[in-house]
């Protein structure tokens, strides 16, 4: 079954007068429970086509399917709630509260849902629950500026799970991480799609992409390739999921 099914998706910004496509005839989708990996060139689009396929941005023509749902025809309140409700995002950027602690910024989405039927206390226990499940209980209390990037990146991952979203959508989740704190925010994510989670992730890192079960390509706006792997299952498998993607990659152009 498809989550996600995106079909003749265009993104047009208007600049200086000027028209700007930055998204042409975009197809694709993701069935439940895949991880899937945006790679291409910079100012390919990828980001955008993140944006624009979760809802976080407007599409000029086409239709996106979310679980049944055009979300392209969503008003701007209706996207706020399917956001919140049934996807989970991690950036780049760690955005987090500085005057809350790791916890209460973790658990901060589950208190605005109004979905959400719980007493805080089983919210609290919730979230203590998914930092232990990622290992960072220890942090719980702490503030944001007392953490290291990996930790402060792994909370940012139980904060996208708070909601028990459908999906989850990441736009370069280990940019700003060493290769270390990088290496453990994947094994997280691909935890997490192992219990299945369905995932969708923009990075231009061939070792983040070999952790995925699908990688598309894109090039000026258009998806040029798309490439299957077997589902990633242990660390021994890496060295060889990376030499066959680089080498599809470089047959792309990368």
């Amino acid at each position: 079954m498809n989550i996600l099914e995106v079909n003749d998706l265009c993104k047009t910004y208007i600049v200086n007068k000027r028209q700007n496509n930055v998204l042409k005839n975009v197809n694709f989708s993701i069935a439940e429970g895949e991880m899937v990996a945006v790679m291409g060139p910079s100012g390919s689009g990828k980001s955008t086509l993140l944006y624009a396929v979760s809802g976080m941005d407007t599409v000029t023509a086409g239709e996106v399917s979310f679980c049944g749902k055009n979300i392209a025809k969503m008003k701007e309140m209706e996207l706020a709630d399917l956001r919140l409700d049934e996807m989970g995002f991690i950036f780049q950027q760690m955005y987090m509260l500085k005057n809350l602690t790791v916890l209460d910024n973790i658990i901060l989405p589950a208190c605005q849902s109004k979905k959400n039927n719980e007493t805080r206390k089983e919210t609290v226990a919730r979230g203590e629950a998914l930092m232990r499940k990622l290992g960072i209980i220890e942090i719980a209390d702490n503030d944001i500026n007392e953490v290291s990037g990996g930790q402060l990146q792994r909370a940012c991952i139980c904060r996208s799970m708070i909601n028990n979203p459908k999906m989850l959508f990441a736009d370069e989740p280990t940019g700003a991480l060493n290769r270390t704190s990088s290496d453990e925010v994947m094994e997280e994510l691909a935890k997490l799609n192992a219990d299945g989670t369905t995932i969708m992730l923009v990075t231009h890192d061939v070792k983040v992409a070999a952790r995925c079960t699908k990688v598309l390509y894109i090039v000026d706006g258009n998806i040029k390739g798309e490439y299957n792997l077997s589902r990633y299952e242990s660390a021994s498998q890496m060295r060889e999921r990376e030499r066959a993607l680089n080498n599809w990659l470089m047959e792309m152009g990368w």
